[in-house]
């Protein structure tokens, strides 16, 4: 299938690809670059540089100060944002439509000419220290990273992204330059544009990135998941517990229908964890089931917060569900899973944001972009038969379990596994 309509592509010598995905009758537009490196590509030594080099490119340039940016595009009533994530690190605005050169020329000064100033790195530095003792106190948000890590122990896919803070503390300026330059290549990088843009314009303001390293270095190891128990010990009135199982990359033929099964089984109010567990039982105000897919592996997980004493029986309700769930499930499940999901994808068309960076990514990904059609047809495809084919397929690996709270009252992992087997 061919792109979208308003979708083009062009590649500079440098190998820097531009996308757009135009929206004529907005006012505003979404622009920014995306890189394809992030958590996964810093050794064991390194980690949390690709987060804290987000940070600093915002700190000042040889033309801007940190403040500077800031009023710049506030000035025209805009926003600049970056985010850092284990496979990505994004860099973007969102500006009325004239002032699209001036966030290009932005985020083009703060990838280029970042003067990683000593005084500011320090500042920073204690800014992320300070994040990253919000996440050690939001067990909610700490026991993610817990399953990540046991789910993919002793590899870079599976260490925070907000980094350790002894290394954090050490980190130097030089370093996070050595890192920038040798990751930040134009051929792992795409600007893109959704909205009330000119594809051609962009093209020739892409020229600002002229100065980028001549290409990256990609030292990325494979995903390689293990599974395994993790269990700490805290003074809460929650256990907030993950429970999941090696999923299906981006790139898998099975992706959709492991994606429609996620939603099916916890993605909703209408799901099936959620009726069970919260509405019939009231034991969870939350529960919840996802999918974490990556360019060569991914998760399938269902997460839920509960109390000391309900543990126990939350945890043997969310196995039980899991594995009934491929001998239960109905049309009627799957058509509630599939509307869902391809009603996100439209409304999603309705914001430039998410076109810019939804494009952005498929490029990362496929190397092309994927027509909307196209991904309602593959979520269409999905069936009773692939969805419990995949899901057979999903829990067929070893599961991976991280709880942090009053957690003496939870089952053994081995207890655990044997439900699950």
């Amino acid at each position: 299938m061919s792109a979208a309509p308003g979708v083009r592509i062009s590649t500079l010598p440098n190998g820097l690809r531009v996308a757009t995905d135009t929206m004529p009758s907005l006012e505003t537009a979404a622009v920014g670059i995306w890189v394809e490196v992030g958590t996964r590509d810093e050794s064991a030594a390194f980690n949390g540089v690709a987060h804290l080099l987000e940070h600093m490119a915002f700190k000042g340039t040889h033309r801007r100060t940190a403040r500077g940016i800031a009023e710049e595009i506030e000035t025209v009533g805009g926003q600049l944002n970056a985010y850092t994530s284990r496979e990505n690190t994004a860099y973007y605005a969102r500006v009325l439509a004239p002032d699209v050169p001036l966030a290009v020329d932005i985020v083009a000064d703060i990838l280029q000419h970042s003067t990683m100033d000593a005084a500011e790195l320090e500042r920073e530095r204690g800014v992320i220290l300070q994040e990253i003792g919000q996440a050690e106190d939001t067990p909610d948000d700490l026991v993610f990273d817990h399953f990540q890590a046991t789910a993919y122990p002793d590899q870079a896919l599976g260490r925070p992204v907000l980094g350790r803070a002894e290394i954090v503390r050490r980190l130097t300026g030089d370093e996070i330059r050595g890192y920038m330059h040798r990751h930040y290549g134009p051929s792992c990088m795409v600007l893109a544009a959704g909205g009330r843009v000119d594809h051609d314009r962009l093209v020739e303001l892409a020229a600002a990135f002229s100065e980028l390293p001549a290409d990256a270095i990609a030292d990325t190891e494979p995903a390689r998941y293990a599974g395994g128990d993790s269990r700490t010990e805290r003074d809460l009135e929650q256990v907030h517990l993950v429970l999941g199982f090696a999923g299906l990359g981006f790139r898998d033929p099975d992706y959709y229908a492991a994606s429609v099964v996620a939603m099916a089984l916890g993605g909703g109010m209408s799901s099936r964890l959620f009726q069970e567990v919260r509405e019939k039982r009231g034991l969870v105000y939350n529960i919840s089931s996802f999918t974490a897919p990556y360019r060569d592996g991914g998760l399938l997980a269902i997460y839920a917060g509960t109390g000391e004493t309900e543990a126990a029986e939350v945890l043997a309700l969310i196995c039980g569900e899991s594995t009934d769930f491929a001998a239960t499930l109905t049309e009627a499940d799957i058509a509630r899973a599939r509307a869902q999901m391809k009603a996100g994808i439209l409304m999603g068309r309705e914001s430039p944001s998410t076109r810019c960076e939804q494009l952005a990514q498929q490029l990362l990904i496929f190397d092309r972009p994927l027509p909307t059609e196209e991904i309602v047809a593959r979520i269409e495809e999905v069936d009773v038969t692939a969805a419990r084919r995949v899901l057979t397929r999903i829990l067929s690996s070893r599961p991976t379990l991280a709880c942090i709270g009053p957690v003496s009252r939870v089952e053994s992992y081995d207890r655990l596994a044997a439900r699950l087997s």
